[in-house]
Order: C-alpha cells, then structure tokens, then sequence
C-alpha cells in the first residue's frame, strides 16, 4: 500500500512540476519538439571571411536560422528576427544565421536593402543545409546547451511577437 501511494504522489509531483524541468517546453504555434539527438556539427565563414564553428556556441541554447534572399517568407521573417535578437539574453542563446548557397554581395546587398544588423554565414557549397536537410525555407532549428537539437520551425514566424519571445526566454532559463 506504502509503495502505491509513493508512486501516485511521484506521478502527481510530475503532473505540476514547471515546464521544462520534467521535458521539453510546449512550444508556441509553428514550432515542434523535434529531439534528433546531436546536432551535427559544422564549420563555416561568415561574409567577412571570418571562420565560425557550431562547437563555439556549446553551453548556449542556439537559433540556427536557414534562409535564402530569394525565398519570400525568409525576406518577411529577417526584421522580426533583428527585433527578436534585440531582446534575447545573448549569454544564453546564439543566433546562428546560414544563408543557403549564394554569394556574399548577394547576402550583403539583402541584409543592407532590409536593413539588418546581424551578420549571416554562408553555406557556399550547401553541405551545412545537406547535413540539417530542412524541408523548405526558411526554417529555424534549436539546438540546447548540450548541443542536441530539441525543436523546428518551418516556416516563417513573427519572432519579435511575446509568444515566440516568452518561449526562448523560458528555454534560456532551463538550467
């Protein structure tokens, strides 16, 4: 009797612990879990010629963002993601840009034409996308602190919105 009232307190204690301390958090609208395990890692240049790996980010949570100036949605989506990068805690999460095989004036004419102010890395040959297979653009991957992937994003999303916002915020703070 002992054992089967422990194991319903255990079950209960689960049912109200915080999200996130017990599992994944429920994402907002457009965004899944999608636990793969590692993320695969890469290394690559951004438009200044200047090297960066995805170990680099290790111990942060990571926005790895696709995108493609020719994609419609990509180009919608960019100033929401300039918005959101101005709130979020840059201790605890990297956002990571890729841009999609194109050359770099054709990233720096778009970022400059919408008026970013982020930088963006380029996947000159493709091999970053082949390794993260997204299914169409833009799509955003979060990988944790333990660099495991965790959730996707098709799509574009209003990323500057308190949804999307409350929803990083909570995953940075998951200790």
């Amino acid at each position: 009797m002992k054992t089967a009232q422990t194991l319903l307190l255990i079950l209960a204690c689960q049912l109200v612990a915080p999200a996130g301390l017990a599992g994944p958090l429920d994402p907002p609208r457009g965004i899944r879990h999608y636990e793969t395990g590692a993320a695969p890692g890469f290394s690559v240049t951004d438009m200044d010629g200047e090297a960066f790996t995805l170990d680099s980010t290790r111990g942060k949570w990571v926005f790895l963002h696709f995108w493609a100036s020719w994609c419609g949605p990509c180009r919608e989506e960019m100033p929401a993601i300039q918005r959101m990068s101005e709130k979020l805690d840059n201790d605890r999460f990297e956002i990571v840009l890729i841009n999609t095989a194109e050359d770099e004036d054709t990233i720096f004419s778009f970022l400059g034409e919408i008026g970013m102010d982020m930088n963006s890395l380029m996947d000159a040959d493709g091999q970053v996308t082949e390794k993260y297979k997204p299914r169409g653009l833009p799509t955003t991957i979060l990988i944790d602190p333990q660099s495991n992937v965790q959730y996707q994003a098709i799509g574009g999303r209003d990323w500057h919105k308190s949804e999307y916002l409350q929803f990083l915020h909570d995953l940075a703070n998951i200790k």
